[in-house]
């Protein structure tokens, strides 16, 4: 079944319009919604025609998802435009590789993500509080701010968080972008930032993405990686048998050293970790608290504030936060579930199939067939939508509502870190640290002002973070 153009031309312009626009994933849902009422049913799966590149088959379809990521796993890739796009930045980590090279970096990879490590928030509410250093700064007399961008704030929190977290030392750039006013031109935050929109660039133009990898991508690409060089150099010089100089301290690099040696394999794993660890968990939060300043939502936000200021105190007087209360806070849970239901970090994947194959759905006169999908065939999934699917989650899909969680069981219709052998298996790590500055933040507001806050937009990349920022006013209760 075809898109809204048979000829493919109308959709690369529409799209387009769309990105610009920054209502990408708008556009993307309304185009399915478009055709189901067509055909006066649900529609799961599109054939996408592109005038330039192959045609690409897109699917919200969960049976159709669990094929690709899981029951068929060996017969779906990442494809070759996808590795080659990435190389230049994440060389051949675990997010740029398939095959062995991927079983390798996940093998490597996994053990490091054990919980022990992960639930450490010690290191998490020094961050939290350079965060409240900056926000005070705009605290008035009356206990309200002026109007602040919470969103790059969660990107800065996040990057001092994942650079201590692997590198055992923060870049700090959240006191510094305080100081300053903002983030230096030459800062490794803003190369890192460009080469990443240039790889979301890439990822659109198919076989084309090398049109993108221009000097000035390379020469990101070149501050990128002497930035982590340095770290890596420094963790090898150090030498595994050497005592560490906190060995309380965990530190990924350190761990990641005693298995292999090689700095350029050190660098692209931990590229490929900084990019998940620092972008979704910054996007999450972003769109967190876009969600909560919603008037819709003030009733959300109370109850939510009643619950955390009852399970772990308040901020100045805060209970015992651990990863086994977080976990056992079931309206925070809700909540946290609800948001990355509405707003998955990672909205669009795309497999491509290694061999000749099918999906079990979408083909046919009613869409009930199996879809047969030659080699090379790229296909797109998209959480996103299946996320908000009226005929999955009901007509109030479009409803940020957490109290549809009192009676569901997440399954395939539910992925907010991938699902399969490539399931995210940082995404406890993730959660844990968007639950403690979730908790953290609302012990110290108790009202969010988001009039200034505008429609939803999407700042889509390789992420999907609130395209117009989160402009709010906080009221501060200490």
């Amino acid at each position: 079944m075809s898109g809204y153009d048979p000829s493919g031309i109308a959709d690369v312009v529409y799209g387009v319009r769309a990105s610009h626009k920054k209502v990408f994933p708008i556009y993307a849902q309304a185009n399915f919604e478009r055709v189901a009422k067509k055909y006066g049913r649900p529609v799961g799966t599109l054939r996408v025609r592109a005038p330039f590149f192959r045609d690409t088959l897109v699917t919200t379809d969960p049976q159709n998802i669990q094929t690709m990521l899981a029951l068929k796993f060996k017969d779906f890739g990442l494809g070759v435009n996808r590795t080659e796009n990435f190389e230049p930045l994440l060389g051949h980590g675990i997010f740029a590789t398939n095959g062995k090279q991927w079983e390798y970096s996940r093998a490597l990879l996994r053990p490091q993500f054990i919980r022990g490590q992960v639930s450490d928030l010690n290191l998490e509410e020094g961050h939290v509080k350079a965060l409240m250093t900056v926000l005070n700064r705009h605290v008035g007399p009356n206990g309200w701010t002026d109007l602040v961008d919470l969103q790059p704030l969660f990107f800065r929190l996040t990057l001092d968080s994942a650079t201590e977290f692997l590198f055992g030392e923060s870049v700090n750039s959240q006191l510094e972008a305080g100081e300053s006013g903002g983030e230096k031109d030459g800062s490794f935050a803003n190369a890192f930032d460009r080469a990443q929109y240039t790889l979301s660039i890439g990822s659109r133009l198919g076989p084309n993405y090398w049109i993108v990898h221009l000097p000035e991508f390379h020469r990101m690409v070149k501050q990128v990686h002497e930035f982590v060089d340095y770290f890596v150099q420094k963790a090898l010089h150090q030498g595994i048998s050497e005592k560490p100089v906190n060995e309380d301290k965990y530190v990924f690099l350190n761990a990641l050293a005693k298995e292999t040696q090689d700095p350029e394999q050190l660098r692209s794993q931990l590229l490929n970790i900084l990019l998940a660890g620092r972008d979704t968990t910054a996007s999450t939060l972003g769109w967190f608290f876009f969600t909560m300043a919603d008037p819709r939502y003030a009733s959300v936000f109370r109850k939510l504030r009643a619950v955390i200021l009852d399970e772990f105190g308040t901020y100045s007087n805060p209970k015992e936060i651990t990863f086994e209360k977080m976990k056992g806070c079931q309206y925070l849970q809700w909540c946290l579930n609800e948001c990355l239901r509405l707003y998955p970090a990672v909205p669009m994947n795309v497999r491509t199939a290694q061999v000749d194959t099918t999906l079990p759905t979408g083909g046919g006169v009613d869409g009930q067939s199996p879809i047969f999908v030659p080699k090379g065939q790229d296909v797109g999934y998209s959480v996103h939508l299946m996320h908000r699917r009226k005929d999955i989650w009901g007509p109030d899909a479009e409803i940020f509502k957490p109290e549809r969680w009192l009676s569901r069981r997440p399954g395939w219709d539910y992925l907010p870190f991938n699902g399969g052998p490539r399931i995210c298996i940082g995404q406890q790590f993730a959660l844990t640290e968007v639950g403690y500055v979730v908790i953290r933040m609302i012990q110290r507001i108790d009202s969010i002002d988001g009039s200034q806050v505008g429609p939803v937009k999407h700042g889509l990349t390789l992420t999907n973070c609130p395209g117009e920022g989160v402009k709010v006013r906080l009221h501060f209760a200490e």
